[in-house]
C-alpha cells in the first residue's frame, strides 16, 4: 500500500474536472441618506461593459484576504474600519461561461467610504443606490439580493448598524441608518425609545452634538456602540412587526 507521500507524488489533478474559485464583495455604505453598493464596470470579457460586484480569482491566499485585495485592486477602496463577513458560496453550473467557477461572496459594511477609482480589469467603479443596481453580470443580481437580505435582517438582532456610523453618533443619525438600510421611514420617538430599551446596544458618551436637533431645541446626546453582541429585544422592521402580530 502506498504511503501518503507516494500517493501525492503520483496524484494528477488533470484527471479531475477543471474548476476555479473566485471571491465577490457586496460592499455597502450610506451616501446622502441612501444605501449604496460598490459596483465596477467590467473592462474584459465575459460581460465586457456590464456592471458587476468587485471580485476576482483567488490566489495562494486566505479567502478574506482575497476579498480585500480584489476590492482594493479594482476600486482603490481600502477596508480599514469595516465589518467583513462571509455571505454565501455560489456554484451553479453555467454561472460563468468560461469554466466551472465557485464564488465565495463577502458582505462588507463601512461608514463614509471614499469615491472609488477603477483599476485592474475594471474600466469604471462607482457607488450606486441599491435600488438602481440591476442587470449585473454573472449571477451578481442574486448575490446582491442575498447580501441585502442579510444586512436588513442582521441589523434587527445585532448592533451591526453601528458599523455604518462613526465612533460617536446621535440616536437620530442611527435612525437614519436603519431607515436607509430597511428602505422604510421610522417614527422618531418610537425608535428612540426602542434603542434605549435594548441593554448594551448603545452607551452615552456624556457629550452632546455640536448642533441642535432636527427640529431645533437642545443639542442631542452623543452615543457610541455598546458591548452587546445580540439585541434583545430585537428591533423589527415596521413591516415585520405587522407580520409578527
Amino acid at each position: 500500500m502506498q504511503n501518503e507521500g507516494e500517493f501525492l507524488a503520483g496524484y494528477d489533478p488533470a484527471a479531475y474536472p477543471s474548476m476555479a474559485v473566485t471571491v465577490d464583495v457586496v460592499a455597502l455604505t450610506i451616501r446622502d441618506g441612501r444605501l449604496c453598493v460598490l459596483l465596477v464596470e467590467r473592462a474584459e470579457h465575459p460581460f465586457a461593459g456590464r456592471r458587476a460586484l468587485p471580485g476576482g480569482f483567488v490566489r495562494e491566499e486566505a479567502l478574506d484576504v482575497a476579498a480585500m485585495r480584489e476590492l482594493e485592486e479594482e476600486t482603490g477602496v481600502q477596508l480599514e474600519r469595516v465589518h467583513l463577513e462571509q455571505l454565501k458560496t455560489y456554484g451553479n453550473p453555467g454561472r460563468d461561461p468560461r469554466m466551472r467557477v465557485f464564488s465565495v461572496a463577502y458582505l462588507a459594511f463601512a461608514p463614509s467610504l471614499p469615491e472609488p477609482e477603477s483599476g485592474s480589469d475594471a474600466s469604471g467603479a462607482y457607488w450606486v443606490p441599491v435600488e438602481e443596481a440591476t442587470g449585473l453580470a454573472f449571477d451578481h443580481d442574486a448575490i446582491l439580493a442575498d447580501g441585502l437580505d442579510r444586512a436588513r435582517s442582521k441589523i434587527e438582532y445585532t448592533p451591526l448598524a453601528t458599523a455604518f456610523a462613526g465612533d460617536e453618533f446621535t440616536i437620530s443619525e442611527l435612525r437614519q441608518i436603519y431607515a436607509a438600510v430597511w428602505g422604510e421611514e421610522l417614527h422618531a420617538g418610537n425608535f428612540h425609545r426602542k434603542v434605549l430599551s435594548v441593554p448594551g446596544f448603545v452607551e452615552s458618551t456624556g457629550e452632546t452634538a455640536a448642533r441642535g436637533g432636527e427640529r431645533g431645541g437642545p443639542k442631542p446626546k452623543l452615543y457610541r456602540a455598546g458591548d452587546a453582541r445580540l439585541l434583545h429585544p430585537a428591533l423589527l422592521r415596521p413591516t415585520r412587526e405587522d407580520d409578527v402580530r
